[in-house]
């Protein structure tokens, strides 16, 4: 299936947004926030600090009365400049962010939007990678792939088993703080995955511009499934 073919069929999943977050917050308290680097107020905040970068991001969501704010697929961002995880002198920068983020308070539940099983999970300790991880494996109509779930809390994965189902709407796992989640504002970093490789536990949330053509295909946007 080619990667327009694959949006297609994500697209046709669902006619109704499906959930990743604690079911009773309505669609009407999201708001879209921009972390790119255009973004010019963004870059009058020290975005190093995860205290700055949250305070930033709970007055937006106060300012528009919100719960939620969300954003950033395939968009440009600052914020992974002070961590090795994403920058060495081997490889190119990697600073395009790949998944949807959800920003809202630590401990929220964390849902399945499809009936799912555990591929696998990790917790991922690099400063400013995912902290706790969870992959779960979906198959539908014949269709396999696997959406990634980062930034939870450690008693999200103490007790989970490879294998696990979960139903459409099944709390899998909590957000993590600050302690635990990659040193970021509390927030769910929800991504599609089309082939994982060889990977476990992790996925590559990030890329460079090099990478962006093949990673586009193999990660579409997350939208195509919670509409937002």
């Amino acid at each position: 299936m080619s990667p327009i073919d694959f949006s297609k069929f994500l697209n046709t999943i669902s006619s109704e947004p499906l959930r990743v977050l604690n079911s009773s917050i309505p669609k009407s308290k999201y708001i879209p926030i921009d972390l790119s680097e255009s973004n010019q107020i963004l870059n009058t905040v020290d975005i190093s600090s995860s205290s700055k970068l949250g305070m930033f991001v709970n007055n937006h969501i106060k300012k528009h009365h919100a719960l939620v704010a969300y954003g950033g697929y395939l968009e440009v961002r600052n914020i992974y400049k002070g961590s090795s995880h994403f920058n060495s002198q081997a490889e190119e920068e990697r600073n395009i962010h790949l998944g949807v983020d959800l920003w809202c308070g630590d401990e929220t539940p964390i849902l399945t939007p499809l009936d799912g099983v555990v591929h696998s999970f990790k917790n991922n300790t690099n400063y400013g990678d995912y902290g706790p991880t969870i992959i779960l494996t979906h198959n539908i109509s014949g269709v396999a792939f696997y959406t990634l779930y980062g930034h939870l809390s450690l008693a999200s994965i103490n007790k989970l088993k490879v294998g696990k189902e979960f139903k459409k709407g099944e709390q899998i796992a909590t957000l993590g703080d600050t302690s635990v989640n990659g040193d970021y504002p509390p927030h769910l970093h929800f991504q599609i995955i089309k082939d994982i490789q060889d990977y476990n536990g992790d996925y590559p949330g990030v890329c460079s511009e090099n990478d962006l053509g093949f990673y586009k295909g193999n990660c579409p946007d997350p939208s195509l499934l919670l509409k937002l």
